[in-house]
Parts: structure tokens; sequence; C-alpha cells
């Protein structure tokens, strides 16, 4: 039951999660760390701290604490051009989703079920957004295109998925537009896009390794990493999952 315990090979094993293991150590070496800026991360370093009971880091996270004020607010932009919408996603470092809604597209008549799944597909979004809104940056497009409902989803500043929620139909007398409301594709594709969140390199290197071995992949990429040394990782990964289940089959 203890954090720490010897293993076989003389090294201490410390059983703590690795996210704020490097400020502990920065402060321990320095006398000084910077302090993260959010109070989630805040509570979580004194938690930290108070287990390796660094009095000097507890009194700065718990002063730092009362000066912040954690204000509860989720905000939708709202893009009316092509700039702005490229300035969003290229200024965010937040995996993005994207939602375009345009009724006033009246070209062909919609089917029956197609205002109801319009509605739909806007609760979806609310939903998504009081759940995500931390994590995730939401944009309502009201550009006014041709499109009428359609879910675009972006990490690192480049699309990665497109969700179109409309079809046209063809009836006996004339044409009519289909709305349709593809939740659990909606679903996984922001699932999918939190794989892109910024994370830290232990964190992300544990993510790689479980979606390895169950056959998906991560795409989390390091401030200072390349996409060519990403693919390079993801490569090395399927190799590594490879010759595990070349292994199981042989036992």
């Amino acid at each position: 039951s203890c954090f720490f315990s010897f293993l076989f090979t003389g090294w201490i094993l410390i059983d703590r999660g690795g996210k704020h293991f490097g400020t502990i150590l920065n402060f321990l070496r320095d006398d000084s760390v910077e302090l993260p800026s959010t109070r989630k991360d805040l509570m979580e370093l004194l938690a930290e701290a108070n287990f390796y009971l660094i009095k000097d880091l507890v009194e700065a996270c718990v002063a730092a604490l009362k000066n912040t004020v954690d204000v509860p607010l989720c905000t939708v932009s709202l893009i009316s051009s092509p700039e702005e919408s490229q300035k969003l996603i290229s200024s965010t470092t937040k995996p993005i989703v994207k939602l375009l809604v345009n009724r006033q597209n009246n070209k062909y008549s919609y089917t029956s079920a197609s205002d109801d799944n319009l509605l739909k597909n806007l609760e979806l979004f609310d939903k998504l957004c009081r759940r995500f809104h931390d994590r995730i940056l939401f944009i309502k497009d009201v550009m006014g295109t041709n499109d009428i409902c359609c879910w675009t989803f972006y990490g690192h500043g480049q699309k990665i998925a497109e969700v179109s929620c409309t079809s046209i139909v063809y009836a006996t007398d004339k044409k009519h537009t289909k709305v349709d409301f593809p939740d659990a594709r909606v679903f996984e594709e922001t699932l999918n896009a939190l794989l892109c969140e910024p994370c830290s390199w232990p964190e992300c290197w544990e993510s790689m390794k479980v979606l390895s071995l169950k056959g998906g992949k991560c795409k989390c990429q390091l401030p200072d990493q390349k996409p060519d040394d990403a693919a390079s990782e993801e490569h090395s990964l399927r190799g590594s999952r490879d010759e595990a289940s070349g292994d199981s089959s042989l036992r």
C-alpha cells in the first residue's frame, strides 16, 4: 500500500502521476518554479506538493489559489467569413469542433424529418459544448454557404474529419433535401479530436502505447515535434504491436 516501493533492480518506484513531476523536480533544484495558470492544475500541483511534503511549494500554491478566480464560462465562437475561420483555427492549440447550419438554403424542399434532425444536430452541439468546453474550441459557422448542415473537426490546425448531414433524395415528382442526424459518427469524431489535445510527453507516450495495442493511433504531437517524427513514432509503435501479437500467437 506504500507509494514508494523497491524494485528487484534496485530502483525505487514512485506510484504517482507524472503530469506535475517535472515541476516538482524543478522546484527542488531551483527553489522556484512557474506555477500553472489554471485553478485545476494548481489544485493538482498542490496535492503533489502535499504528498512530497514540500512546504514552500505548498505555500506558493495556496497563495496562487487565493488570487485565482475560477469563472465557469462556456463560449461558442460565431464565424461569418473564411478569414475569421482561419484565424480561429490557427490561433488555438485546442481541438476544434465546428458546426455549420444554414436552413436558409431552400433550393429544394425538405423531407418531413429534416427540420427535426436539424434541431437534433443543434441540440447535440449544445450538449458537447457544455461537456467539453474546457477542452475543445466550439465554432458555429453562420457564413451562409451552400451547405445546409455539416460538422467539421480540426486538430493541430488541420482538418481531420468532416461529417455531412445532408443529401439529395429523388421523389417521383421532384428532388428533396434530406437532413440526417449522425450522432454516433459525431461522437466518434469528437473523441478522435480529443486525441489531438496538447499533452505532456509521458501522458502522450502512454496513450500511444494503449491505442497502438488496441489497433488505434494517437494523434498527439509535441510542441517541438515535427510531423515526420510523429509518423515515425506511430510506425515504431505499430511494429511493436505486430511483434507483440506475433509473440502471443507463438505462445
